[in-house]
């Protein structure tokens, strides 16, 4: 018998071992084709699987015969699963199994800041994206304007210039607003007297992602970016329409009922974006003067598209503002002024951009683009006892031509930027602070990609610019070249090193001359433009730890300096003049990112800006004011894909300095928020700084008497814990 049994157990387990198979593959990105190392793939219904190593190879061993199913996965990216029949008609032979990104992974982004089309990883100039996904989280909480999604980005600082009317400004590398460019879809016409409320008067409904460079960005720009660009990117339409509704209402008495719709037929598109908003007088500390005034405002932006043939696109659009903001003594604010109570601010505004635009795909490689935008602004400042009235007159226009090669790109054009500001209201003792500027450049940059691993860009650029007023007439001529590179050291860790030189045309309208409203502000004399140089460098790391986590890491070094800043200073006479500084600004730190996402749905943010920026003209305290030199921010956040949302976010503020010498508390500030989803329709709540952190519980912003009121610098929030919350609708 044994001489029976032991041959068939010998048969059979020699059949058993010819019947397991190796599967080997190599998991790549779907559209980037980079290996996707860390990825894994198992066996269905089995424990049998394998991790993609450096070159993002897997091998999975002691496979049955017939038919099995693979399952692919990797954090960040959409589960895929594939059958196969084994034994495979070559087995030796390596499957390539592509996987697409379901949008967590900033890599795949595309860009159109740097103009070329490129994907964020592989542009050479270091670009931080904020996407849809964000923008919609933070809209959440403010969905009147873009202020909330700047503060809570890392190394950006959104500065409150005025206790009654809240107006504010942008920050990057410590530096003032100024030095900071701001773009919608790449049309620079929120600058010098409409910029005092410009990142107010920009909503995020109508935006599909928003780009940031930090560091001088002039080739493409223009010597203004010396802190750095934030360029907000508006939606366009697609084939399959879209119409989005939002509203929201909040315990500190905002409305806010806002729409976008948009689609693609044929020939023809459009996007229609409109919004209005209404904010009650609020004074939380009450000291009869308001943290939020009381205000209406209301926009409207259209844009038509134009497809004439596949590779031409005309694009016409019109964005239309206009608001009006009262602050000051909530008494006179709500119609019961009397003899004591008469102190108000009042803001009119009127905003119209409208823009044009031109895309000729000349053949698969070359683009010729032209824009143009012509903008209008009309800003009325009255107090119980002053006004500032004026309007800006503002045109862009750019030509550009983008050259495509296998491995390089290069960008040619030339941009002209005209900009005028006129005094409405000339009071008879007072000279006017009208003031022109042309500004002529012609620019290129080349990209070059040397390898997979090394890609270089280097730019120029050359502006005439002349500015004028009724003191003098002032022409200069500037080369601003700039360099960048990116290393691609191994497949997770990458470098990228940029550097370059600006300039900033002088102009009255800055922080510190909105928080006085402009009162006795002389029109510049003599005054010539600030020149800058500076730079960035960064480590970029990313890895799957084990199957279920995902981490990023990135450290950011920043250097900026600014020689001939322009200071505001007083005379015997307490009026306000500019001069030019005889030592420079300087501002250098570092930025540290990290990013820990967990089975795609559990993510972890840390942010951490450390700046140390000075005034080396000053002679005692050099420290810039009311800029914190340390900051942190964290953010936790629970998320299932078109179902929940729940997110807890912290926010740390290092000690301040003050202009008097003297330093502010630190504080933290914490909110949380939750969104829910039943089909198209979502819910939302946020409880933002539920600590109720506020300067008033410091002390009075504002101090009486109330005719004659003055006003402490502001360095943290004043309106203190809100609540708000809303729907949504997608359909």
């Amino acid at each position: 018998m044994k001489k029976v049994i032991l041959p068939l157990l010998a048969i059979v387990y020699i059949s058993l071992a010819f019947a397991q198979n190796t599967f080997k593959a190599i998991l790549k990105d779907s559209l980037t084709n980079e290996a996707l190392i860390g990825a894994t793939a198992v066996l269905k219904g089995t424990t049998n699987g394998s991790s993609a190593d450096g070159n993002g190879k897997i091998e999975i061993k002691s496979i049955p015969n017939g038919t099995q199913t693979i399952v692919f996965s990797y954090i960040g990216y959409k589960k895929l699963e594939l059958t196969f029949i084994f034994p495979l008609a070559d087995s030796l032979k390596e499957q390539i199994v592509f996987m697409k990104s379901d949008g967590e992974e900033l890599e795949e982004v595309i860009v159109s800041t740097t103009r070329t089309s490129r994907s964020i990883q592989n542009v050479p100039t270091r670009v931080e994206v904020i996407e849809l996904e964000e923008i919609e989280e933070k809209s959440n909480m403010r969905p009147s304007n873009v202020s909330m999604l700047l503060h809570e980005s890392t190394g950006i600082q959104v500065q409150q210039t005025s206790a009654t009317s809240a107006n504010a400004s942008v920050r990057i590398q410590g530096l003032d607003g100024r030095y900071t460019q701001l773009l919608k879809d790449g049309y620079p016409n929120f600058g010098n007297f409409a910029s005092g409320l410009s990142i107010l008067e920009i909503p995020p409904l109508d935006l599909k992602q928003v780009e940031i460079i930090k560091g001088p960005a002039s080739p493409l720009y223009g010597g203004g970016a010396i802190a750095g660009v934030v360029n907000f990117i508006s939606k366009t339409p697609k084939e399959k329409a879209e119409y989005n509704f939002v509203l929201n209402q909040s315990n500190i008495g905002q409305t806010n009922i806002g729409a976008f719709a948009s689609q693609r037929k044929n020939k023809f598109g459009y996007t229609l974006f409109s919004l209005g908003n209404l904010q009650q007088p609020y004074d939380v500390d009450k000291d009869d003067f308001t943290e939020l005034p009381k205000s209406t405002d209301f926009t409207m932006h259209p844009k038509l598209f134009f497809y004439p043939s596949d590779k031409s696109t005309f694009i016409i659009g019109n964005s239309f503002t206009t608001g009006e903001r009262t602050g000051g003594d909530i008494q006179v604010v709500k119609g019961n002024a009397d003899t004591s109570h008469t102190y108000f601010e009042k803001n009119k505004t009127t905003r119209n951009i409208s823009t044009f635009e031109f895309n000729k795909k000349i053949n698969e490689k070359n683009i010729f683009k032209i824009k143009s935008s012509f903008s209008y602004f009309n800003r009325a400042i009255i107090l119980s006892d002053y006004n500032f009235k004026g309007i800006n007159y503002n045109s862009f226009s750019d030509l550009s031509y983008v050259h495509n090669l296998k491995n390089q790109t290069l960008i040619v054009g030339t941009s002209f930027i005209y900009d005028n500001f006129s005094e409405t209201n000339i009071l008879m003792m007072f000279p006017n602070r009208n003031f022109i500027s042309n500004t002529g450049g012609v620019y290129a940059q080349h990209t070059l990609d040397i390898s997979e691993k090394i890609k270089l860009e280097g730019g120029f650029r050359t502006d005439i610019v002349n500015y004028s007023n009724t003191n003098y007439s002032k022409t200069e001529f500037f080369v601003l070249p700039r360099v960048s590179a990116l290393f691609k050291l191994t497949d997770k860790l990458s470098s990228r090193i940029g550097g370059g030189l600006g300039y900033k045309a002088p102009t009255v309208f800055t922080e510190q001359t909105e928080s006085i409203q402009y009162r006795n502000v002389l029109p510049l004399n003599n005054v010539t433009s600030e020149k800058s140089y500076g730079g960035t460098a960064d480590l970029n790391y990313k890895t799957s730890i084990g199957q279920n986590l995902y981490l990023a890491i990135n450290q950011l070094f920043f250097y900026t300096l600014i020689d001939n800043a322009t200071v505001l200073q007083s005379n015997t006479s307490g009026n306000y003049f500019f001069t030019n500084a005889n030592k420079p600004v300087e501002s250098k730190g570092f930025e540290t990112n990290l990013k820990f996402i967990y089975k795609e749905h559990l993510k972890f943010f840390v942010g951490y800006t450390f700046t140390d920026a000075k005034a080396k003209y000053l002679t005692s305290n050099q420290y810039l004011p009311l800029l914190p030199q340390n900051k942190l921010n964290i953010a936790l956040v629970y998320e299932k894909e078109r179902n929940l949302k729940i997110g807890l976010e912290g926010y740390f503020s290092d000690r301040q300095f003050l202009p008097n010498g003297t330093r502010t508390p630190s504080f933290w500030e914490f909110g949380v928020m939750a969104e829910k989803t039943f089909g198209k329709i979502s819910v939302f709540i946020n409880f933002e700084n539920f600590t109720d952190t506020r300067q008033s519980r410091y002390k009075r912003v504002i101090n009486e008497p109330h005719n004659n009121p003055t006003f402490d610098d502001i360095w943290t929030h004043t309106e203190g814990f809100t609540i708000n919350g809303g729907l949504k609708i997608k359909l």
